[in-house]
């Protein structure tokens, strides 16, 4: 219908269009004088009345089509925002859904809120960082002793190498005095250093014989006997000790002992001028008769 319409009134308009146009361009003038001239209405009413109610209902459909695509619009839009509503909801149900239900399964184990859990871990934490550092403690303790124990040793070790050194000097100056007192004097020192040197001792008993001082040589000589009891030459001092004494028994027993010690005193019978006494005592002649012998 629409397309009769427009068809029919483009028929119509198109004689009024070529009528209208000028063979040549008229002035003003002469359209006014044209205007004012005409005997009729170039349209009829009810050809004015056909087109005003075509314009009309052209804007009527333009206006509804305008309205139908604007609700279409509005309506796609409502729907993508109650889908994004609805997905949000759901989500965020699903997710208090699933904090239920872990807390309920927390509960149910035994722990019963977050605090709990927090709680338990911050525990179980420090104990195991406790054991560690417990751990630690015993092993830094033990190397700290054995640091402690390595440094007394080296310590006492240093203390004894300078303490040996010292005596070691001691007995070069003793061999190389003369005199007995000087000798006796150096051992004294030597003794002083290490108390309990038995060597000190009875070479100190020997510059006492070199004295004249056969008593003295004696007690020393028994002082290293009671440190170790099988001193060789300890029995040796004593034995020359108690020859100068004229206690010949006693002298010939503790040489016995010497020998029984030592075999290397056996010669010191015949070499030493302390001993000359000695030589025909029948213990020692009995005592030195296999050696003869034998050589």
């Amino acid at each position: 219908m629409r397309r009769v319409t427009l068809t029919l009134l483009m028929a119509l308009w198109a004689p009024l269009m070529v009528s209208a146009e000028p063979t040549s361009s008229p002035d003003s003038a002469a359209v006014d004088a044209a205007i004012d001239n005409l005997d009729e209405a170039l349209y009829s009413p009810f050809i004015e009345r056909y087109m005003l109610d075509e314009i009309r209902n052209l804007r009527i459909d333009m206006e509804r089509g305008h309205r139908e695509m604007a609700a279409e619009i509005v309506d796609r839009e409502l729907g993508a925002a109650d889908k994004a509503v609805s997905y949000a909801t759901n989500t965020v149900t699903y997710f208090f859904y699933l904090i239920a239900a872990v807390s309920s399964a927390l509960v149910l184990i035994g722990w019963n809120s977050i605090r709990d859990i927090k709680d338990k871990v911050h525990k179980v934490a420090n104990e195991q960082v406790a054991e560690l550092i417990e751990e630690y403690e015993k092993r830094l303790r033990t190397i700290e002793k054995q640091l402690k124990q390595e440094t007394a040793h080296i310590e006492s070790n240093r203390e004894e190498i300078t303490l040996t050194q010292e005596i070691h000097s001691l007995w070069l100056r003793a061999s190389q005095e003369s005199s007995p007192a000087g000798k006796i004097a150096i051992y004294d020192q030597i003794l002083t250093l290490r108390k309990d040197d038995i060597e000190a001792i009875t070479y100190k008993a020997d510059a006492a014989l070199d004295q004249n001082e056969p008593q003295w040589a004696i007690n020393l000589c028994h002082h290293a006997l009671s440190l170790d009891d099988a001193n060789a030459h300890a029995f040796y001092q004593l034995s020359c000790a108690h020859t100068c004494q004229g206690n010949l028994d006693d002298a010939a027993r503790y040489f016995a002992k010497a020998v029984e010690q030592s075999e290397s005193y056996r010669d010191e019978l015949h070499r030493d001028p302390a001993l000359s006494e000695l030589r025909e005592h029948p213990l020692l002649i009995e005592l030195l008769a296999p050696a003869t012998v034998n050589s």
